[in-house]
């Protein structure tokens, strides 16, 4: 059968050539020249002017390919090689869903095992303060998220001053924060880059002593020492951008947002919850204080979550701050060699217990 133009892939040459169709290949001839065999099973249909049959061959060059207009030629072709579009149709499937899951895969594993390293590679090399910069933003929207409900009873904020300033001369060198409480129902407590400690009210209510909500803030005094939060804002602010890839956000809209709910939502890993533990423990003995403090509170959460029937629902600062008996154990080791004077007087700490009660 003649009628068919052939192209080599190779150069701009236009060839007429004659098809022998088999049911095993077509072979293609220029004259009495033999050109190439093209096997059924490789030949695919692609996209052409109307009224042309284009094919071309797996394997071979992405120019090479057969131009055919006769119409008995094309009957021929559909007859013998029966998978023209079916084969294609799969191979490409296969390739995109292929290639989808690679992409996936390659983003997922950024998230879970190159973030976190990059994170802490990171953290160091940014300035403090570009660091507060940073504070600044997310603390703006923490703000917004707890409709700036932040308690200002002038007596507890003296209090608090009073226990923030002992906690930060047991220090070497000092934590430099600033210390707020939030009057919100959950018992919580969470440390923002750049210094930023805010403690629940919810939490400051189930406090029994000044040494309970001093290890509190000795523990995310730590955290702030060890710029977890950067850390960690580093980590949420990479996965938000990230999945803005893979979801179609590519802008990165409303990272900060997300990376706010993540520091307020999200545990530390046990390795940054056992260095704060440490730095609080050692801060507490160096005013004369247990660290033992924090374990009861920790204990007393746990127990009222327990006596309520609310195993399935875990407080924040239990689901943030994860208890374990290595942890608690830990803490209750914590003894200062010389005991040293409470840190609030009775009506320093009941001041402080009223911060967020207005008259």
């Amino acid at each position: 059968m003649a009628g068919a133009v052939f192209y080599d892939g190779e150069s701009a040459r236009r060839r007429t050539v004659s098809l022998n169709v088999t049911a095993s290949a077509i072979d293609i001839h220029e004259g009495p020249e033999w050109i190439a065999s093209w096997p059924v099973g490789e030949v695919r249909r692609r996209d052409s002017p109307e009224g042309i049959l284009r094919l071309t061959r797996d394997g071979a060059s992405n120019l090479a390919r057969l131009d055919i207009a006769d119409a008995e030629m094309k009957a021929a072709i559909r007859l013998h090689c029966r998978h023209l579009d079916i084969s294609d149709h799969r191979e490409r499937t296969g390739r995109i869903l292929f290639w989808s899951f690679a992409a996936t895969a390659s983003i997922l594993f950024c998230v879970f095992v190159l973030l976190p390293i990059l994170a802490g590679r990171l953290t160091p090399l940014i300035p403090v303060s570009y660091e507060r910069r940073l504070g600044t933003a997310v603390d703006n929207q923490v703000r917004a998220i707890f409709d700036d409900k932040i308690c200002e009873e002038p007596r507890g904020l003296a209090a608090l001053k009073v226990l923030t300033e002992r906690l930060q001369k047991a220090q070497d060198p000092p934590v430099e924060v600033d210390i707020a409480v939030l009057q919100l129902t959950i018992p919580n407590a969470i440390a923002l880059p750049g210094g930023r400690i805010y403690l629940f009210e919810a939490l400051l209510d189930k406090a029994q002593s000044s040494d309970e909500i001093a290890g509190v803030l000795a523990h995310e005094m730590g955290h702030v020492a060890h710029r977890d939060g950067l850390r960690t804002m580093i980590r949420a602010g990479g996965t938000s951008y990230l999945l803005g890839l893979l979801l179609g956000d590519v802008t990165g809209g409303g990272a900060i947002v997300v990376v706010s709910r993540y520091l307020i939502d999200s545990a530390y890993s046990r390795e940054a919850e056992a260095a704060a533990d440490d730095f609080a423990g050692k801060t507490m003995a160096a005013v004369g204080r247990p660290a033992r403090g924090m374990a009861l509170l920790l204990k007393r959460i746990e127990g009222d979550r327990k006596s309520d029937g609310n195993d399935s629902e875990i407080p924040a600062f239990l689901s943030t701050h994860p208890v374990t008996d290595q942890r608690l154990k830990a803490l209750e080791k914590q003894v200062p060699s010389q005991q040293g004077e409470p840190l609030l007087d009775q009506e320093e700490w009941r001041a402080l217990k009223e911060i967020c009660k207005t008259t």
